[in-house]
């Protein structure tokens, strides 16, 4: 699999589930994509935050991985 048939894998995976859920862990997409090494998945997703296309949030204690733009704190208040 190439890096960029992998990162659509990501993105189309994320997308599907974004309905429930908005925010994962590094090691959910480790499931995501089985056949890569865990160090190649982690410079992968690096790869696609630098790009924009996915973005780091942190609570202070834990560090999560969504779609850039997505999740309640990119809410409006009506």
């Amino acid at each position: 699999m190439t890096d960029d048939e992998a990162k659509q894998v990501i993105l189309d995976t994320l997308e599907k589930k974004s309905k429930s859920k908005s925010k994962f862990y590094l090691r959910d997409f480790y499931a995501m994509i089985p056949d890569m090494k865990s160090r190649q998945v982690k410079n992968l997703v690096n790869k696609m935050v630098q790009e924009g296309k996915l973005e780091y949030w942190s609570s202070g204690s834990t560090t999560l991985i969504g779609l850039k733009g997505m999740g309640k704190q990119h809410q409006e208040d009506d």
